[in-house]
C-alpha cells in the first residue's frame, strides 16, 4: 500500500487540478455562450 509522507502537498495539487478543471469548463461555456450574452447586452444598450 502506498503512503504519502507529504499529504499537504498532495492536497494542494488536488486543489490545483480542480481549479484547472473549473477554469476549463468556464472557458468552454463562455466560448459557447459568449456571442449570445454579447447580443443581449447590445440590445440593452440600444434600448437605452
Amino acid at each position: 500500500m502506498l503512503t504519502f509522507k507529504n499529504q499537504k502537498g498532495q492536497g494542494l495539487v488536488e486543489y490545483a487540478l480542480i481549479l484547472v478543471l473549473v477554469a476549463i469548463v468556464v472557458i468552454v461555456i463562455l466560448s459557447l455562450l459568449g456571442p449570445a450574452v454579447g447580443n443581449v447586452f447590445s440590445q440593452i444598450y440600444r434600448a437605452i
